[in-house]
């Protein structure tokens, strides 16, 4: 795997901000994950957001798909400094996609539907709020699958013709039953045998807030609450839910923060 220095050097948006206090590694764009490095009990504000620091000092921060240019890094030392910092964030044009055989009934939801789907909206938005205390936050990723990649985060899905939400994940095409591995070590904190829009769904929390989701499983080789060790196979790829033909959709959140996975990772082998 590629390191960060040499992402330094070969990326014109990947940044390395050094401070006497505090360090800030990561991708300074919409979809970027900074890691942070900082004095044992400092306190970190994103903005009005505080964050959690490990008892190594140790943060992330993240920017979703439509983050704004300007965000602000507040630091409270143990000494009663206080360090702020401007963060300039790198703005994205995304690809639009069109995608035809969608059937009626995943374009038009029935009521019921709506019901089944706003609840399994919430499953997902409080697997992602759990916040653990495992570092493995700080690991670099891998890739979760090996395929062609088929669709990429940000960009904007028209099924049938009528435009959708923006797509969050990374798409890998590969044959139904290809193993899925962690890309990171962590704990399964939502495993669902098959929600209305992505199938067979798995979450991983990576702790402080940063999990991966795998979406159109076919099979989930896990329990909730099991811990995984980065490399792990934890699931095999499928095509339930909505989808026209097997592959993996793998997102990464900070929180409710959309990443960028392909931001995290080398080039896929092959690719």
């Amino acid at each position: 795997m590629k390191s960060l220095v040499l992402c330094v050097l070969m990326a014109l948006t990947y940044i390395h901000c050094c401070y006497a206090e505090v360090q800030l590694i990561g991708q300074f764009i919409q979809g970027g994950l900074i890691y942070g490095q900082t004095e044992n009990r400092t306190q970190v504000y994103l903005d009005d957001r505080e964050l959690s620091v490990s008892a190594t000092g140790k943060f992330i921060l993240g920017f979703g798909r439509d983050a704004d240019p300007k965000q602000k890094l507040t630091l409270v030392h143990p000494d009663g400094k206080i360090e702020q910092r401007e963060l300039n964030i790198q703005q994205r044009r995304y690809d639009i996609q069109r995608i035809n055989g969608i059937s009626k009934r995943l374009m038009e939801p029935t009521e019921e539907d709506l019901k089944r789907i706003r609840h399994e909206a919430e499953l997902v938005a409080q697997a992602r709020q759990i916040e653990t205390e495992q570092e493995s936050f700080h690991q670099s990723m891998i890739w979760p699958v090996h395929g062609r990649i088929s669709g990429v985060y940000g960009s904007q899905r028209i099924f049938n013709g009528e435009p959708r939400r923006p797509h969050f994940g990374i798409d890998i095409a590969a044959p139904s039953g290809a193993s899925v591995v962690a890309p990171a070590a962590g704990q399964a904190t939502l495993v669902h045998d098959g929600m209305f829009f992505s199938g067979i769904t798995l979450i991983i929390d990576h702790g402080y807030g940063l999990s991966s989701s795998f979406l159109h499983l076919k099979d989930i080789l896990v329990n909730p609450g099991d811990k995984v060790t980065q490399g792990q196979k934890i699931a095999t790829v499928g095509a339930s839910g909505r989808v026209t033909g097997p592959h993996l959709d793998w997102r990464v959140n900070w929180f409710d923060q959309r990443l960028d996975p392909s931001l995290l990772v080398p080039e896929m082998p092959g690719g």
